[in-house]
């Protein structure tokens, strides 16, 4: 049996992290878009005289250390009385590492995946046990439940799927910019000293954006977060400053990577790849907004 699933790539704007010693109640506040890259993840489940589990990533085989989170899901998942292989390989449109969901998508694509296989819990259920080990693992707080739902989201209650509460702003005609250019390690940053700042800037801009839920303001906000926690600064933040001359919303670092973001109209897009191509960037995408859940079938190749 082969099963396929679709995460769309989640880009969070700002945030507020929650924590709570049960993972289900732990997540996070605050802003995001879900794109139509992402991770597709295929399932193969086949019998045999053992129980074994493997995870690949884009291909190459990877150690149970190096894909916590998703073993920990499989684990959870699979049957204990299941005797078999389960093959579990993730390809990822983006980088790791540079924010944009990357190991929530891996989780809730394996989760769903599964789910859907054995037929032992519901498309919540199988969300759910994704964002447990997201947290666990600090892989994420918020980007499990931000992809479920799609679009561009606000997340105004922290928690899992089921528990937390996520609402969508409208948009209409817009494609998103992704300009990666690093890796930062969200476990870091959620053990250092900026946390507070950010959960200060990040509550800020959650309450103005719920007075005016628009994407004008949501990047405005968002770049004012950003620079504000010093997440954005240095060659990036100069980086951002171009992109703003070519665009009518203002650029923002995705968090948590070492990356860009932007919203543009068609008629932005030219303007918008003749500066990059004058700063000498060429590793970047324009995307359309995924506006549905991710998408779990049985495939036949």
């Amino acid at each position: 049996m082969l099963i396929r699933a679709f995460i769309p790539a989640h880009i969070t704007a700002f945030f507020v992290p929650k924590f709570n010693d049960d993972p289900l109640l732990a997540g996070s506040l605050g802003a995001g878009v879900n794109i139509n890259k992402g991770v597709n993840i295929f399932v193969n489940i086949e019998n045999s005289l053992e129980r074994h589990v493997h995870v690949a990533f884009n291909g190459e085989p990877v150690k149970k250390r190096n894909a916590i989170i998703s073993y920990s899901v499989a684990e959870e998942l699979v049957p204990k009385d299941f005797l078999g292989e389960v093959g579990i390989w993730q390809y990822f449109d983006f980088p790791n590492g540079y924010g944009f969901g990357n190991s929530a998508g891996g989780a809730l694509g394996t989760a769903l995946s599964l789910a859907f296989a054995f037929k032992n819990m519901t498309f919540l259920q199988a969300a759910q046990i994704a964002h447990k080990y997201e947290v666990l693992n600090k892989g994420g707080l918020g980007d499990v439940i931000a992809q479920i739902h799609g679009g561009i989201e606000i997340r105004v209650k922290p928690g899992a799927p089921g528990i937390g509460v996520v609402d969508n702003i409208f948009s209409e005609n817009y494609r998103v910019l992704t300009v990666p250019f690093g890796r930062l390690s969200t476990r870091k940053v959620l053990d250092s000293d900026v946390v507070k700042l950010i959960e200060i800037e990040g509550k800020k801009a959650l309450e103005k954006l719920l007075e005016k839920p628009n994407i004008e303001n949501l990047m405005k906000l968002a770049r004012s977060f950003a620079e504000r926690t010093g997440l954005l600064s240095g060659d990036l933040l100069e980086i951002a400053r171009e992109l703003d001359k070519s665009l009518k919303l203002p650029a923002s670092m995705i968090m948590l990577g070492k990356s860009l973001f932007a919203f543009l109209k068609d008629e932005e897009v030219e303007m918008v790849q003749k500066t990059l191509e004058e700063l000498s960037i060429q590793n970047y995408q324009i995307c359309g907004i995924w506006e549905e859940k991710p998408k779990v079938e049985r495939w036949i190749g």
